[in-house]
């Protein structure tokens, strides 16, 4: 239970893969990606499902397809998008990103890590790259290493919310609390802060012990029943 847990509180923290697409040259991949961004995958998939009918190797459209179909939780169907792009341009970044991805939703690290792994080999500094590599690694128990690659990736992408709220979380899986803390709570204090990040800094609170806190945080945004939930399924991160 603890892996599953873990990577959902990981991915949902930094949709790093995500929008990887570049839509500069095509109008319909601009939809997409602004579809994508605004919380509407459903849609972002019918424009490029149009794109791809007409150029079904379309490697910008395949990636952007298998962005929207990560988001609505068909890994399988990601994968095989993200991997025809690849078939049509073998260094495809994005995809491989994808692909990574993928293999993470699919609660496969080892595999994920040898995909982010790669990808670092020619570009060493991509911060996205090292932040998926993080999750791989804390996804796998092997949090000294996760919090070395983020703090990698915030040392080439200073404003990279993800990588800095999945520190936060490998901090507080590893024990320690403070260290945790000190990053979350002014993230989830912000004016500006996701319901998400507010999630994230409960869960770190559930782990330090501190049940009562997280439990005030929750109920922010969340009805009774699902604040409940939610504690269990932090607490399983212990396990």
């Amino acid at each position: 239970m603890r892996p599953l847990a873990l990577l959902l509180l990981l991915l949902t923290s930094a949709c790093a893969a995500l929008g990887q697409a570049d839509p500069a040259t095509n109008p319909n991949l601009r939809l997409a990606s602004a579809a994508l961004s605004a919380g509407a995958p459903d849609t972002a998939l019918q424009v490029l499902q149009g794109v791809l009918a007409r150029n079904p190797d379309d490697a910008g459209a395949l990636v952007a397809q298998g962005d929207a179909l990560a988001v609505l939780g068909r890994a399988d169907e990601a994968e095989a998008s993200y991997r025809h792009a690849l078939r049509t341009t073998s260094g495809n970044v994005g995809a491989q990103l994808g692909v990574g991805r993928a293999r993470l939703m699919a609660g496969d690290a080892p595999a994920a890590e040898i995909v982010f792994r790669a990808v670092l080999t020619q570009q060493p500094r991509d911060a996205k790259a090292l932040n998926d590599l993080g999750i791989a690694l804390d996804m796998q128990g092997n949090h000294a290493s996760a919090q070395a690659v983020y703090r990698e990736a915030l040392a080439n992408a200073a404003d990279m919310a993800g990588a800095r709220v999945n520190l936060g979380l490998s901090l507080a899986l590893s024990g320690d609390s403070r260290g945790s803390l000190d990053i979350l709570r002014p993230l989830a204090q912000d004016p500006q802060a996701s319901s998400r990040v507010r999630q994230d800094l409960a869960a770190a609170l559930v782990l330090a012990g501190d049940r009562e806190a997280a439990t005030t945080v929750l109920e922010r945004d969340l009805p009774h029943d699902q604040v409940l939930m939610a504690l269990t399924g932090f607490q399983a991160l212990h396990l």
